[in-house]
């Protein structure tokens, strides 16, 4: 290699070229930690609600507008459901015994 493509490459990385495995470039945000807009949005929204009301306006809209609000319940809530499921085919009959038995346990 000559001596003027050395002089080259050292100005690049002296000048603050990111190279790979140097720096922070691609460690991005800590797992938990939210965006800030969607954390300033989060807290604008539930200043509108407090204004409004808060619960006692959620109550009045479930009244007013069930989609909506059976939607936003269905966003919030866990979407991780525990669940033992046993795939073999069962008849109706076995069906209602096994759920008699686990209603009994």
């Amino acid at each position: 290699m000559s001596d003027e493509i050395r002089k080259v490459r050292k100005v690049r990385s002296d000048k603050g070229i990111k190279r790979p495995g140097i720096g922070n470039a691609g460690k991005g945000r800590v797992k938990g930690v939210q965006n800030k807009v969607t954390k300033a949005l989060k807290e604008q929204i539930l200043g509108a609600l407090e204004e409004k009301g808060g619960q006692k306006w959620l109550a009045e809209q479930m009244d007013a507008n069930p989609t909506a609000m059976l939607t936003l319940i269905g966003r919030v809530l866990p979407t991780t459901i525990n669940a033992n499921v046993n795939a073999r085919n069962l008849t109706d009959d076995e069906a209602r015994e096994r759920l008699e038995q686990l209603e009994a346990e």
